[in-house]
């Protein structure tokens, strides 16, 4: 394991040697203070640990790499991500996921508002609640909501699936709830089994989705646009 401690390095350092280490070196971040753009644009399998919390775009751009924050994130985490697995054990801020493409994002406390927005592939697990705003013209991939949602979730939403345990104070325009099939329980199983999620009665969770009533322009949904 290789320690990296904000003490004795500057983040550009530890970037940098995040960014140029070899396929599956272990790291540990120690000392983060908050920094921002932390272990962004890894492109290799690596594990790291931070221990602390970070500032905004942390792990931006993550591809293969498996990171873990041991507290909680700014605006921004792991946007647009391409792969890999993201871990925070506290809470995250703005627009978590933003355009991730892939991988799997993993938030042990609470999600502020527009989570997910305009994800493209990625898994978003949120064991607590999310705040407004959230999967707003999500295109592609699952989040999943432990908690509760804030208004206008999955407003403008394309073909992301959005799994809910909690309420809902409003959905958005074009979202609806829709039908949780055997296929749908099972994509969530395996979504969380992915995770290492486990405890969780899937029964409790609703899918919500696209009506599909603005893929195409249609002058009588002229004040939904």
């Amino acid at each position: 394991m290789h320690i990296l401690d904000f003490n004795k390095l500057s983040l550009r350092d530890i970037n940098k040697t995040l960014q140029e280490s070899d396929k599956n070196s272990f790291f540990s971040v120690r000392n983060p203070k908050g920094s921002h753009a932390l272990a962004v644009g890894i492109n290799k399998k690596i594990t790291v640990k931070i221990v602390g919390s970070v500032g905004y775009y942390c792990a931006g751009m993550n591809k293969f790499s498996d990171i873990k924050v041991e507290g909680s994130a700014g605006p921004g985490l792991g946007e647009n991500m391409m792969s890999g697995n993201i871990y925070v054990t506290g809470d995250v801020s703005q627009y978590a996921g933003a355009s991730g493409h892939g991988g799997s994002i993993l938030v042990g406390g609470n999600a502020s508002s527009r989570c997910g927005i305009s994800m493209k592939g990625v898994d978003i697990i949120v064991k607590g609640n999310v705040g407004h705003m959230s999967a707003f013209m999500a295109q592609k991939g699952n989040l999943v909501i432990f908690g509760d949602a804030g208004h206008a979730l999955g407003d403008s939403i394309y073909e992301a699936n959005i799994y809910v345990a909690g309420e809902v104070a409003s959905l958005g325009a074009d979202c609806i709830e829709k039908k949780m099939t055997k296929k749908h329980l099972s994509n969530l199983e395996n979504i969380l089994s992915n995770a290492n999620v486990s405890d969780y009665n899937p029964d409790t969770f609703r899918r919500f989705g696209s009506a599909r009533s603005l893929y195409n322009f249609n002058v009588d949904n002229a004040k939904i646009y």
